[in-house]
């Protein structure tokens, strides 16, 4: 949106690299299970730049909440919100969608998603995320880091994400893998990858482990894989690292949940499978994927350009709603 022409601020921890105006709400966590700290000093700061702006004579437009929790404080300022709801419905309390303030309109990032979000009000459409594809090198061969070799899992590294199937199906399918990813500091994480995880990698051979991979290292192990597994357990409601696989020339194979079919075009761009069997078949199938095709398909859904289109548009949806509530109060 910087990019645009739009007057953009992003508020975030301190050491943050954004587009635009940088408006620091603190430091980020460091400590484990700090996030309920953290967020609420977050919201509090936002409240009150919002407010100073307003007092100030440089009120903003719009706020563009993507973390999916500032909503519930709308109430506070005099501002249309527009919320971008990234999880699945039943992460969030039902009560969160009690009584929400008139300024507060809703998006989804998937069809899936918002066919589960059908009944709230001020559900003003959808807007599927987009990368930015030329970080993944997407126009380059697919195999310009040398041959393909072996599956990948990439992602945050926690129970609902499964890495541990992933694991278990490189195993049975007898491909090496590479497991890259953060766990980050909540004890059930931590718990989760000493309990599940830890062990299996001591037991394969060819497994290895890359933690807090870079921008650069996460390039060269799309190109480098034969395919990427998504293990999830939990309705996705989206999914950047089958993008950026495709972006890559990289096939999928992903369980079938939530948004990944609409992610996954099943046998064109990798494979949707039911379980740990269908996939240990999918890995026998990855050379009947292109490498080309996905990389079009990359071009022609995922950019950040595409997804920037679809929120100006909801922009101006939810302007114009507000402009409306203003009429006939």
């Amino acid at each position: 949106m910087a990019r645009r022409g739009v007057l953009t601020s992003v508020a975030a921890s301190a050491g943050s690299h954004v587009s635009g105006e940088l408006l620091v709400t603190g430091e980020p966590c460091t400590q484990p299970d700090d996030y309920e700290r953290r967020r609420a000093e977050h919201e509090e700061k936002i409240v009150e730049l919002v407010r100073q702006r307003s007092r100030d004579g440089k009120s903003f437009d719009l706020l563009h909440d993507m973390s999916g929790s500032f909503w519930k404080r709308a109430v506070e300022i005099n501002v249309p919100v527009l919320a971008t709801l990234h999880l699945p419905r039943h992460f969030y309390p039902a009560e969160n969608f009690e009584n929400v303030a008139g300024n507060v309109s809703f998006n989804c990032v998937s069809q899936s998603q918002h066919c589960s979000f059908a009944d709230l009000p001020n559900l003003v459409g959808v807007a599927p995320n987009g990368i930015a594809l030329e970080k993944f090198g997407c126009g380059a061969e697919g195999g310009r880091y040398g041959e393909r070799t072996g599956l990948l899992w990439l992602g945050r590294i926690c129970e609902e994400k499964a890495p541990h199937l992933a694991l278990e199906i490189a195993k049975r399918a007898g491909l090496p893998i590479t497991l890259a990813g953060t766990v980050y500091p909540f004890s059930y994480h931590q718990q989760y990858f000493e309990r599940e995880v830890a062990p299996r990698l001591k037991q394969l051979p060819d497994a290895k482990f890359i933690p807090a991979p870079s921008l650069t290292t996460k390039r060269q192990l799309l190109h480098e894989a034969q395919a990427l597994l998504i293990t999830s357990q939990v309705d996705e409601t989206s999914s950047l690292v089958a993008m950026e696989a495709a972006a890559c020339g990289t096939p999928v194979i992903a369980f079938k949940r939530g948004a990944l079919p609409e992610v996954v075009k099943d046998t064109v761009t990798g494979f949707i499978v039911e379980n740990v069997a269908e996939a240990i078949a999918a890995c026998a199938r990855i050379l009947e994927i292109s490498n080309s095709v996905c990389l079009e398909y990359a071009k022609e859904n995922f950019s950040s350009t595409k997804m920037a289109d679809e929120y100006e548009g909801l922009y101006a949806r939810v302007a114009r709603l507000e402009q409306f509530l203003s009429a006939v109060s």
